[in-house]
């Protein structure tokens, strides 16, 4: 595996969907016209953040060796193609790009943005970082939710509007959601390493069936949210788009899919999230 590939596997490209849509989305949402350096600054702001949340991930579980015997995609430290010291380095670099793009656009938008930024990268290393990370305590799902939904979501949107506005809230909350399905995924195909490393996420506190049963509910709940915002702007219907897809992946989950299919499902989620996303997107510019 060359330099390239063997970073951009450490990055997770997988999860970049959870990174992208918010800000699709946020953005779509505001009812400014389109200031379109600051959308540019915001996604690479959260791109950065996901890819060192991935890292740092993969530093943190490579060194306490929950990663010994998972069945996921590669993981650089526990496979040894990369020192655990680089993988903290890769997430810093991440965290310091993030950071430098934030401060930029905090300075022309609002230095309260400083504040959310230093908790967005506080809470990306103390997910698997730290004595007691609160990923191990099956709070990850609640983070993800807040920090990849709201925060991502209704940012992008305070960034073109200066303001919180009820639409801009309302449409983070189905792109939370399916940031959050995405980690059940990751975490019902972990769940058996993870309860011999004493792992304890929310699929290992709740159990295989029900965190199975969750997934469906969450993927369900996302897109019966839509109904809710097209009292807002109809064309957010068009976000309905992303259902024909997710069918497969709650089908697999379902079933009782585990290991290797469920890595499958983590590729089928982020495409229902793009695509649901985009599409949202597009309903919400033309519903303006």
């Amino acid at each position: 595996m060359n330099t390239f590939s063997k970073w951009l596997t450490g990055a997770r490209p997988k999860t970049w969907p959870a990174a992208i849509v918010p800000v699709i989305v946020g953005t779509a949402a505001a009812e400014s016209e389109l200031i379109y350096w600051r959308a540019l600054v915001a996604l690479v702001v959260s791109l950065s953040l996901q890819i060192g949340v991935n890292l740092a991930n993969d530093y943190s579980d490579g060194i306490r060796g929950t990663d010994k015997d998972r069945v996921g995609p590669i993981r650089l430290v526990a496979s040894g193609l990369a020192s655990p010291r680089a993988v903290m380095l890769g997430a810093f670099v991440a965290f310091g790009v993030a950071a430098f793009s934030g401060a930029i656009v905090a300075i022309a938008v609002s230095y309260w943005l400083i504040a959310v930024g230093v908790a967005a990268i506080a809470a990306a290393w103390f997910y698997t970082g730290g004595s007691k990370p609160y990923g191990y305590l099956g709070l990850g799902e609640v983070f993800v939710f807040v920090f990849f939904g709201l925060v991502a979501s209704c940012g992008s949107t305070f960034l073109q509007d200066e303001r919180i506005t009820a639409l801009g809230v309302g449409c983070s909350i189905p792109v939370g959601l399916f940031a959050v399905a995405l980690l059940i995924t990751n975490n019902l195909r972990d769940r058996p390493a993870d309860l011999l490393s004493n792992k304890k996420t929310l699929a290992v506190r709740m159990g295989d069936g029900p965190t199975r049963v969750l997934y469906c509910i969450v993927v369900s709940i996302a897109f019966g949210f839509l109904l809710y915002l097209a009292l807002l702007r109809p064309w957010v219907l068009l976000g309905l788009l992303g259902v024909p897809i997710a069918v497969s992946p709650i089908k697999t989950v379902a079933r009782g899919a585990k290991g290797q299919e469920l890595i499958a499902v983590l590729g089928a989620t982020g495409k229902v999230q793009m695509v649901t996303g985009l599409a949202m997107a597009v309903g919400l510019i033309v519903g303006k």
